[in-house]
């Protein structure tokens, strides 16, 4: 099935080999790389516009594989970070799950399906908010260097509570970012982290909040030009 999935924000799975020990999967070449290797890799500066439009490119794939991929079965990812371990799920409901044994990566992984087995839609809701702050912040999601603060959940969740979340923002674009284009952001990316599955919003609902983000973020970047009328009384 995973062969058959088409989306301008998915990276296609063409084939795959499996000869004796011999395992690989061969996907479409990605010639500018992974969003893990600009923000913590390659020393790329990305702007903020940049990285809103990756996260709405990103959400835009999710909402595709949970719901759009023309079959009654949806497909969790259950792993932002290796799409190898996505699941086929049981059906296009909200609310169904599949159990399984729990793979995934630290960092990432929701704390409801750790504990229970259960994978959900909503557990790639987690995952995709971990992201959404990794973007914002320019810090993974782990950290060991940093002991107590090496949680980006963690460490995000205290400073929002705290109504510090100018601290946690990522110095190169601190200055770039409209206020009411950081709040909603905020918003929907610590809904994307509660630990109730329940209490998560659906990716529909994520993409329809990112879209806004770059509405307000644009609507932002745009000068407003004086008229002709209030340009002539100033120059009076």
């Amino acid at each position: 099935m995973l062969t058959k999935l088409r989306h301008c924000n998915l990276v296609s799975l063409i084939g795959n080999c499996n000869d004796n020990s011999e395992m690989i999967l061969v996907y479409d070449f990605m010639p500018n790389g992974t969003l893990d290797g600009h923000l913590h890799k390659y020393g790329t500066v990305l702007s903020w516009v940049q990285r809103l439009k990756i996260s709405i490119g990103a959400a835009r794939g999710l909402h595709y594989l949970h719901t759009g991929t023309g079959t009654q079965h949806g497909v969790i990812h259950r792993d932002i970070s290796d799409f190898g371990l996505s699941k086929i799920g049981p059906t296009n409901a909200s609310g169904a799950y599949v159990n399984t044994l729990v793979s995934g990566t630290f960092g990432y992984l929701d704390p409801e399906y750790f504990l229970t087995g259960r994978l959900t839609r909503k557990s790639d809701v987690f995952s995709f908010g971990v992201v959404l702050f990794e973007l914002l912040c320019g810090r993974a999601a782990l950290d060991n260097s940093l002991d107590d603060e090496c949680s980006l959940v963690k460490w995000a969740y205290e400073s929002i509570k705290k109504d510090k979340v100018y601290s946690i923002i990522d110095l190169n674009i601190k200055n770039q970012i409209s206020p009411k284009c950081l709040k909603k952001f905020v918003q929907i990316a610590d809904r994307c982290l509660s630990s109730k599955s329940i209490k998560r919003p659906e990716m529909a609902e994520i993409l329809f909040a990112l879209e806004l983000c770059l509405r307000l973020q644009n609507k932002f970047d745009t000068p407003v030009k004086p008229t002709a009328g209030i340009y002539c009384q100033l120059v009076e």
